[in-house]
């Protein structure tokens, strides 16, 4: 096979050869000296060099495509990414210079390498990025450079970004209700993502790619709004398995599955469109007829896309990785630094490619740690929900708990549609339903929530009257004859309306009372993250009580009131729903999770805190009737 010879040598400038190829006269080559920028291109697309045996691994796999992470820092702290005060960072001196990352990039794209994707932490915090980007676009055979981002910064730099010569962008959100965004992030932006998506959008991107981290108990309820945003925009909303990595508390269980998704997508869209891809894509592509834009899943978990691989990653501080998963690094940066030679370093990649393995670890997936620069799109859960809010998150959340978006002039500022709320209509065993009125678009009388956060001063809460109807069971249902524990069968009982109302107290002390009533807690607006958990409780009982049905709630309403006289938090909590059983559990749940939120946020300042009378105050429906607790 005939390879180009001298003169494109000088035409490249006297880059390195790829692999073992020789640049021996080429019969019949052109003489392309001092041709134009788009006749040299033209060229090199009609005379393409063999690909660079040093790119290739043992299992024929081509790697066209390199991530090389800008920076370790981010100014979000999102959950499942890092811990709330951060990762402890590389000294600036031991981080590659931009001058290391164009060095780098160049010889890259010498062997093959025609697409780089920059990414972090959050790149767009680097101030030399658009310099960095301007640089890339001088380099011959480069068709494509891209960039992840979170989006905050998105908006004021993308016009300077774009003149540079970005030609793809990936914005990384995970959820559309502002008050879950910031408890997601531990910080405010919502609203400048938006503005940037919206920015991406006037400039041109075409598509804009929305990555989305889908975690089961979080946002996996939010698919379908999701989808709703690509029939009148140019998105291509990506969605993503939850991934793990050591540290991050990942739990098979909190993955959503590429199939499971796919599946309550068809649910709505029964005509969902499959699309051609790539060989070496990583996400599997869709369409709703007649829209805009698309979808898409990457299946890092439960397909693997490994035998098409063509990915290599660059970590901040210079280390090589030939695989997300793997935890072998080689040290660019160290043998850059130590003169080493292009031949050198390009014999150093040609090694550790060649290590490269067939797939990664076998399922469940665990790498070694969550590498450096790895963008947030692809991270894990990294602790315990500690959602950082403020009292202007009040408004936000009572919009969530109501079903009225409070997002929804932002879309219309940015000509997005507003997709239906399905925040409390979930049904946590996942099995078909009734679809609830949330589901289906429809308004229920059932579904007006409010967040009553009434003053501290107010004593007045209301008692429930005593009509003692209770008929209580001469006998435990949930244990059978032989006294063995059993889960009720209510397959035949009728669909009824049903409420409970369950209340508790938490008594903080005057200290901390204080400090929860002016909003002064380090960790944040006490009230409010206790009601957003004491929803989400009451969505998840039945998977934390063992004999516990799942079903789903037509209503959620979990209110918080400060009493002075007493010093406490008074709870109470109200479920709903139309089902075969009652919501009782529900109810006591919620008001349980947000009593023990209570005194997560408050236990930094005393533990002589106390929860107490956390109990049943009324139910209504079901075969037993109803109850009502007697005041006193």
């Amino acid at each position: 096979m005939a390879v180009r010879g001298a003169v494109l040598g000088r035409l490249l400038q006297g880059r390195p050869s790829r692999g073992t190829f020789s640049r021996s006269c080429v019969s019949g080559a052109p003489a392309v000296q001092g041709l134009s920028s788009a006749e040299r291109k033209r060229f090199i697309k009609e005379h393409p060099v063999p690909f660079s045996a040093f790119l290739t691994d043992s299992f024929g796999r081509r790697h066209n495509y390199l991530r090389i992470s800008l920076t370790e820092k981010c100014n979000l702290r999102c959950q499942y990414c890092m811990p709330e005060e951060g990762v402890k960072l590389t000294p600036k001196a031991e981080l590659l210079t931009a001058s290391e990352i164009l060095a780098l990039a160049r010889l890259f794209v010498q062997e093959g390498v025609d697409k780089i994707r920059l990414t972090g932490g959050e790149p767009l915090i680097r101030p030399d990025v658009v310099d960095i980007i301007a640089e890339l676009r001088k380099l011959e055979g480069l068709k494509t450079i891209a960039l992840t981002t979170n989006g905050i910064n998105l908006s004021r730099l993308l016009p300077r970004l774009k003149d540079a010569g970005l030609d793809v962008l990936n914005v990384s959100l995970d959820t559309l209700v502002p008050a879950k965004y910031e408890f997601i992030a531990r910080r405010r932006g919502f609203h400048k993502v938006m503005e940037g998506i919206s920015k991406a959008i006037e400039l041109g991107y075409n598509p804009v790619k929305v990555n989305c981290v889908v975690m089961r108990g979080l946002n996996e309820d939010e698919l379908l709004d999701f989808v709703a945003l690509t029939e009148k925009q140019p998105l291509e909303v990506r969605f993503i398995e939850y991934m793990p990595f050591d540290g991050n508390k990942w739990n098979f269980k909190k993955m959503v599955s590429y199939q499971e998704m796919l599946d309550s997508i068809r649910q709505r869209w029964p005509d969902l469109e499959k699309l051609p891809a790539e060989t070496s894509s990583t996400s599997k592509a869709y369409k709703v007829p007649h829209s805009q834009g698309q979808v898409g899943f990457i299946t890092s978990m439960s397909e693997h896309f490994c035998g098409s691989c063509n990915r290599l990653r660059i970590t901040a501080d210079g280390n090589l990785k030939v695989c997300l998963f793997g935890n072998s690094e080689v040290s660019l940066r160290d043998w850059l630094r130590s003169n080493a030679s292009e031949e050198q370093l390009v014999q150093i990649i040609g090694a550790a490619v060649g290590r490269k393995k067939k797939q990664h670890a076998a399922h469940p997936l665990r790498p070694s740690r969550a590498p450096r620069g790895v963008p947030r799109a692809v991270a894990g859960v990294a602790s315990k929900p500690k959602a950082v809010f403020n009292a202007d998150s009040v408004r936000s959340l009572r919009s969530v708990f109501s079903g009225k978006p409070y997002f929804s002039q932002c879309f219309q500022s940015h000509k997005f549609p507003t997709p239906v709320l399905q925040w409390r209509c979930y049904s946590s065993d996942r099995r078909p339903s009734p679809a609830p009125a949330c589901l289906t678009g429809q308004k229920s009388p059932n579904n007006e929530a409010e967040s009553r956060f009434t003053d501290e001063n107010s004593n007045d809460v209301t008692e429930v009257q005593n009509s003692d109807t209770r008929r209580d069971s001469a006998r435990l249902t949930h244990v059978d004859a032989e006294g063995k524990v059993a889960m009720v069968d209510v397959g035949m009982k009728p669909e009824t309306p049903r409420t409970a109302v369950a209340t508790a107290v938490v008594r903080l002390g005057p200290e901390v009372f204080e400090l929860v009533r002016s909003n002064q807690m380090k960790k944040g607006d006490v009230l409010t993250v206790a009601q957003i958990a004491g929803i989400q409780g009451a969505k998840l009982t039945g998977r934390l009580i063992p004999l516990c049905h799942g079903i789903s709630l037509t209503h959620v309403d979990v209110s918080l009131t400060l009493e002075r006289s007493r010093f406490a938090v008074l709870i109470t909590a109200t479920c709903r729903t139309s089902a075969q059983t009652g919501v009782e559990m529900e109810a006591l749940t919620a008001a349980s999770v947000a009593a023990l939120t209570v005194y997560d946020m408050c236990k930094a300042v005393t533990h002589d805190i106390t929860i107490e009378e956390v109990k049943l105050q009324s139910k209504t429906g079901g075969q037993r009737g109803d109850f009502v607790r007697s005041a006193g």
